[in-house]
């Protein structure tokens, strides 16, 4: 699973590498430490194209009686997607890519959980697929993510076994337009990521209330 990350970068650089049209995120900052109900930059696609806003993590279904189911659902198996009731609907109608620098997984060493940062070596962004929703309550509405996982390819599988599912430039522009169940399928295999790389971290990292450059240091 994916159940924290980081996103280390600017504003403009956001807008570049994600090629967004329309801008709806805040007084951005980086996140060094981002954690599940977080509001977090997402890119999603609208008819005058992409737009980076900042939806709450964990998907609440657009059928669900409250939000609570959203502290199950910060991660979505590629394997289900297309059949669990929480996803199908978002994985047919609303795809969305999850902009990131890293993300953390904890591998018991010595009896104790030590956390990775896994990343690109030159520390450049990445585009995890994603899968967003809209909620509507009585007294409030909501839009939510999650990040899609699918098994560990062998450049971490020694960490944990599953990973977030990377896009490529290319793979990103065919997850959010395309409509084809075979094209997005192939996307959510298992594959070694050019320049991904590991390294452990400060244990702070496990708290989620820590935030700051500390966080991805190595150990």
């Amino acid at each position: 699973m994916c159940g924290r990350y980081n996103i280390v970068t600017d504003a403009e650089a956001l807008a570049e590498f994600f090629e967004i049209v329309i801008f709806e995120l805040q007084d951005f900052h980086s996140n060094y430490n981002a954690a599940p109900t977080q509001y977090l930059p997402v890119v999603r696609l609208t008819d005058a194209g992409r737009e980076l806003i900042a939806l709450r993590w964990g998907l609440v279904p657009f059928w669900a009686k409250d939000t609570k189911i959203g502290y199950k659902t910060i991660n979505a198996r590629s394997e289900t997607i297309a059949t669990k009731p929480a996803f199908r609907a978002a994985y047919i109608k609303r795809r969305c890519l999850v902009p990131a620098s890293g993300y953390f997984e904890w591998k018991v060493e010595g009896g104790a959980k030590q956390p990775y940062n896994i990343c690109l070596e030159e520390r450049g962004l990445l585009a995890f697929a994603g899968l967003w929703e809209h909620w509507e309550g009585e007294k409030e509405t909501l839009d939510t993510f999650t990040i899609v996982t699918t098994a560990a390819s062998d450049q971490v599988k020694h960490i944990h076994d599953r990973m977030p599912v990377i896009l490529s430039e290319q793979d990103c522009r065919l997850w959010l337009t395309s409509d084809d169940q075979d094209t997005l399928s192939n996307l959510l295999i298992p594959r070694d990521i050019p320049g991904l790389t590991t390294y452990p971290v400060n244990k702070r990292v496990s708290n989620a209330r820590n935030n700051d450059p500390e966080c991805i240091q190595p150990a």
